[in-house]
Formats: structure tokens, C-alpha cells, sequence
């Protein structure tokens, strides 16, 4: 779905709204190393926005583009132009109000295996 524009010219992208996030979704987006790195580097400061090429991701920016509206539909993440860039919010209150605990213990979990790969 195209991004709709609205009265003031700016462009909205779709969004889930908090009861329209599903577990499932949520698990799925985040089961994707690229998708996990993105998030953690945005829970690393939740209140900050980030350009999508602020990450220094390991693909092709169509696959960029691709890992980032995984993450926007499945009520990961909310994106919203700034100009041209898509700035990228992490929707910490959205999570944890649906699934207390859940993003720190991942987010927790992946940094421990991201330590253990580091040291083997």
C-alpha cells in the first residue's frame, strides 16, 4: 500500500494500531538477524528517530526496504517521512503494554549470543 498523503502534503504510511499487533507478527519480524540488529540498535535509544540509512546493514537497499516494512506492518517499529527519509522509532510503549517483558528479554537474550559469537 502506497504511503497516503495527507491534507498538509506529508506522506503517512500504514501502521497496526496497538490492538492490531499480534504476537506472532511481532516474533516473526524480530525471528530475522538483519531485522533484530535494527532493533536493537533503536532500543539502544527509543526516544531517538533514524534514517533507514543511518544502519550499516549487510544487504542490498531493497532488501533494506523490505526489512524495515516487515517491521512496520508487525507494529514493530513506526516510520513517518522527514523529507525524502523514512525516520524509524522503535514502539516501545506499544510492545511493552501488549507484551510486558517480552523486547527486553530478547533484546537481552540477543546481545548474550551476540557477546558468545564474538568470543568463540
Amino acid at each position: 500500500m502506497p504511503p497516503a498523503v495527507t491534507a498538509a502534503g506529508t506522506r503517512e504510511l500504514p501502521h497496526p494500531t496497538r490492538a492490531e499487533i499480534r504476537l506472532e507478527g511481532v516474533l516473526h519480524a524480530l525471528s530475522d538477524p538483519v531485522r533484530l540488529s535494527i532493533v536493537r540498535d533503536l532500543a539502544a535509544d527509543s526516544d531517538a528517530l533514524f534514517a533507514c540509512s543511518y544502519f550499516d546493514l549487510p544487504v542490498t537497499k531493497s532488501t533494506t526496504t523490505h526489512h524495515f516494512r516487515v517491521l512496520r506492518e508487525s507494529g514493530v517499529v513506526r516510520q513517518a517521512y522527514r523529507g525524502t527519509a523514512k525516520m524509524n522509532g522503535l514502539r516501545r510503549d506499544d510492545l511493552d503494554a501488549l507484551f510486558p517483558g517480552l523486547l527486553d528479554a530478547l533484546l537481552a537474550a540477543a546481545a548474550r549470543q551476540a557477546a558468545a559469537v564474538r568470543s568463540d
